[in-house]
């Protein structure tokens, strides 16, 4: 007779799932279970081999295993710091628990598992597996199409909601339970009850439909490993049936033999997805990046670039028809994964989207991916990337050849070499590349004094300053000659004087700047577009430099379809960011070809669009006012009087078609252009935290999925949180009874924190002093605890109905004070006993913007929170 246990390998209690031991019906279902989810029964005792292994370690994959000794539904191993101690193999076996001392832990981030590095020999033992990523090639045909499974996995915490029932999952003790709560398929992402009446054991039997990125997932069963001596006997065949090719016959010859296969059943409704990651971009955003997709996708269709680059990948899905790739990391990530396209001369060249990673990300910002990936949940970039629109974009040859006739003297660090030999942004020569040359050849020499982003920054104005003031591109215009489209330049760029010379492709340079202008200023030239085939030149002084980063250009020279560059001593050039120090050389440029892009599509929301009716205005001339959160939370009920409460800030001009992310930049350079007025308005400015607000409805906007027209064409309202002006507050151990009062008082807190009290404390009901404070309304308070106490203290929860702080604020309404814990890091997903998020006690309270401000910003820490769960 099976045990419970055998379902359940995490030792929960016995109350989880109920049935009757003598009852063959439930044990026939439950063998199926087994035999089908992997949840195989544990051996009593741990092996002592797993005890006295000396290097638990040794054998712990932490890559997607490419080779022919391949393990079917291996776990794909991360180091991981979630909180509490268990471990997946379950308490009565965790041999850490035995050895009683701390032992690291590892997250598989396919199925989400945590387990003890010393424990993971036990999973392999009882044969609980991970997702399957391919198949083997078996003895049938492997165009066949065959059932993709639910992979069901055991979880102590689980967002969401059961599919069943629709309840949320119960975590009492979130952080202590050893309760397994629920059922989930690290496939389609479906979780369930631990109960019978909520997950029905016929299920098992069931197609996984493989959730919401179904479209994008490459399915287990494409990918086929085969054997050696199979490989090598259908070559034999294939080469005895068409002997009588000989090109395809040596084609065939000098092909690699590879252990995996792409077999790609073709379907209109498929976008299959292959993801490229560098992680060395963005700090550690890219391994964490790198371990959410393996969660989401199939692991096989998630490459990292750290490990031997995108080419083999490309090959391994050349065959994959509707292919679409996206390129997490900077534009030098895209540049290189659009060389090997170039190399492998795939047909169709498959679009590439962009997750944008560390700073710059110009080609990002063109195409809609924005400057920097911040915090938005990986499911919303999977929809853009499936949704988005395949735009084309050009692409430039440089040829150098050396200029023998220049007659300059020869400089150590010279090359007669590009870095690069096809541009996707930009070329320049002069002050720009001057100043990225010394911060390139400084890195290299002394890369430990280059390892914050705040450090860089501050050495470019360091060394932009310091060339400004020694002048060394100030003769540039003497040393070069510019022949566009057979019209020589030469002559304008003299005049002129030119200190900085750029070839740009596309609307976006230097981390976001529009040297081109805007469209109404271009006079003689037509707009700039990226697929044209034509090629911006602009020219700089020092001046027009300055200006760029407040909304200033270039002078603009031309548009053309070729460059011949002739320069006659050594320059500093960059392409693409990358830069040297060039010999006297001649430069052609001419366009290489158009590579398929995804753009990302801007979605209207469900508000009304006020321009359904009439064209779109060129222009569209709109007043700025700012509303405190007081007021908003005073007067929110009643428009007319929170409309008379705002501050006017100022009027902003930008283009009908404008989206808010547009309009922000606009605002922040007219608050620097009030600033900078000898009249104090330091009272107007606002905090870095503002958001826009609908006219109409007084919400608060997710600003890069919305237009302004869909706002108001006449004036916008911005939400600035209250700045909170703290008289210092605190708390003393010989009062901790004062500090629990339900109703403390701020000076005496801070006089008794100033002695030495604990913030943390709790009464016998489990509230914290900041349960307290919320209680209470006292907004500095709240403030002044966020500011003092630690930040696990944020999301306790109480012991009567499993509140947590944001809970209780949500319930009474505050906004301000939930604004203060959002901000802070409260948990906007945790549920209460009954399996209400802050947002379901905002709609139960009768606020509705309340509740909208909350759903808008749960979703910004999806992936923040990932990390921090105990078993899933």
């Amino acid at each position: 007779m099976l045990h419970k246990s055998c379902f359940s390998p995490l030792d929960g209690p016995q109350q989880s799932i109920y049935y009757d031991p003598y009852q063959d019906t439930w044990d026939n279902f439950l063998s199926k279970a087994i035999a089908k989810s992997g949840l195989h029964h544990l051996p009593c005792q741990p092996s002592t081999s797993s005890l006295t292994r000396t290097d638990p370690e040794a054998n712990i994959s932490s890559t997607v295993d490419w080779t022919e000794v391949a393990v079917y539904g291996d776990h794909i191993w991360f180091e991981t710091n979630v909180s509490g101690d268990y471990c997946y193999v379950g308490e009565q076996h965790c041999i850490a628990r035995l050895l009683q001392k701390s032992v690291s832990r590892r997250k598989c981030a396919a199925c989400k598992i945590v387990a003890h590095t010393v424990c993971i020999e036990q999973l392999e033992k009882i044969n609980f597996r991970c997702k399957p990523s391919f198949r083997e090639s078996g003895s049938r045909n492997i165009r066949e199409p065959i059932v993709v499974r639910h992979h069901w996995v055991h979880r102590r915490r689980q967002e969401g909601k059961c599919r069943q029932c629709g309840k949320g999952f119960q975590q009492k003790f979130a952080f202590h339970s050893k309760e397994i709560v629920a059922i989930s398929c690290s496939w389609c992402k479906q979780a369930y009850h631990n109960k019978v009446s909520c997950f029905m054991l016929q299920q098992i039997e069931e197609a996984c439909p493989m959730g919401a990125h179904a479209a994008l997932i490459v399915p287990p069963t494409w990918i086929i490993r085969v054997k050696r001596h199979q490989s090598s006997m259908k070559s034999s065949k294939k080469k005895k049936r068409t002997s009588f090719k000989r090109k395809s016959s040596k084609k065939e010859e000098g092909r690699q033999w590879r252990p995996f296969i792409i077999r790609p059943i073709p379907s209109p409704l498929m976008k299959p997805l292959l993801v490229f990651v560098n992680p060395k971009s963005g700090g550690n955003q890219g391994t964490k990046i790198l371990q959410s997709f393996m969660w989401y996708l199939n692991p096989r269709q998630v490459f990292d670039l750290s490990q031997g680059g995108p080419k083999e990948g490309l090959e391994l899905y050349r065959k994959v028809h509707n292919l679409r790739i996206l390129a997490c990391g900077g534009d030098g990530t895209v540049g290189w994964i659009l060389s090997c396209l170039d190399e492998l001369a795939l047909t169709p060249q498959p679009p590439v989207a962009v997750l944008p990673l560390g700073t710059g990300n110009d080609l990002a910002r063109t195409l809609n991916w924005g400057g920097g990936y911040t915090d938005e949940p990986l499911s919303k970039i999977l929809s853009h990337v499936e949704e988005g629109t395949v735009v084309q974009l050009d692409r430039w040859n440089l040829l150098v050849e050396p200029n023998h006739s220049a007659g300059a003297e020869p400089d150590e660090q010279q090359t007669d070499k590009l870095p690069l030999d096809v541009f996707n942004n930009y070329f320049s020569l002069g002050f720009d590349a001057h100043v990225t040359l010394e911060f390139h050849e400084s890195r290299e020499a002394n890369p430990e004094k280059f390892n914050s982003r705040f450090r860089n920054k501050m050495f470019y104005a360091g060394t932009a300053f310091s060339d400004f003031l020694m002048g060394s591109s100030k003769d540039l215009s003497k040393h070069i000659k510019v022949v566009c489209d057979g019209t020589d330049l030469t002559s304008k760029v003299q005049d002129l004087k030119l200190q900085c010379l750029v070839f740009l492709n596309i609307p976006r340079y230097c981390a976001g700047t529009t040297p081109w202008g805007n469209p109404s200023e271009h006079h003689d030239f037509e707009p700039q577009r990226h697929d044209d085939g034509y090629i911006e030149v602009i020219g700089f002084t020092m001046t027009s430099l300055a200006t760029l980063q407040v909304g200033g250009h270039g002078e603009r020279l031309n548009q053309c379809r070729e460059v011949i560059l002739t320069t006659t001593k050594p320059l500093p050039v960059q392409v693409d960011g990358e830069p040297c120090r060039l010999a006297p050389s001649v430069i052609h440029i001419s366009l290489r070809n158009q590579a398929n892009m995804v753009q990302k599509t801007k979605r209207r929301t469900s508000i009304p669009h006020l321009n359904d009716q009439q064209p779109v205005p060129e222009r569209l001339r709109i007043r700025v006012s700012r509303i405190s959160m007081a007021d908003y939370e005073a007067l929110h009920y009643d428009k007319d009087k929170l409309r008379q409460a705002s501050i006017p800030l100022g009027l902003i001009v930008v283009p009908g078609d404008s989206d808010l992310e547009t309009c922000r930049e606009h605002i922040q350079r007219l608050q620097e252009e009030e600033a900078a007025k000898p009249k104090n308005l330091c009272s107007q400015r606002l905090s870095p935290k503002w958001c826009f607000l609908d006219c109409k409805y007084y919400l608060i906007i997710v600003e890069h999925l919305n237009y302004v027209s869909e706002i108001s064409q006449e004036e916008i309202f911005i939400l600035d949180p209250e700045l909170v002006v703290m008289t210092t507050v605190g708390t003393s151990p010989s009062a901790m009874a004062d500090l629990v009062n339900p109703t403390p008082s701020t000076p005496a807190l801070q006089e008794l924190h100033l002695k030495g009290a604990d913030l943390t404390v709790l009464d016998q009901s489990g509230w914290s002093l900041l349960h307290h404070a919320v209680s209470a309304g006292s907004k500095d308070m709240v403030r002044y605890i966020l500011d003092n106490a630690p930040s696990e203290l944020i999301d306790v929860t109480e012991k009567l109905h499993g509140e947590t702080v944001l809970h209780q604020a949500a319930s009474l309404c505050h906004r301000t004070i939930c604004h203060y814990l959002v901000e802070a890091g409260a948990s906007l997903m945790k549920t209460d006993l009954l399996g209400d998020t802050p947002k379901n006690r905002a709609e139960k309270a009768h606020d509705a913007e309340l509740a909208a401000y909350l759903e808008n910003r749960q979703h910004y820490q999806m992936i923040q929170r990932e990390d921090q769960e105990t078993a899933v």
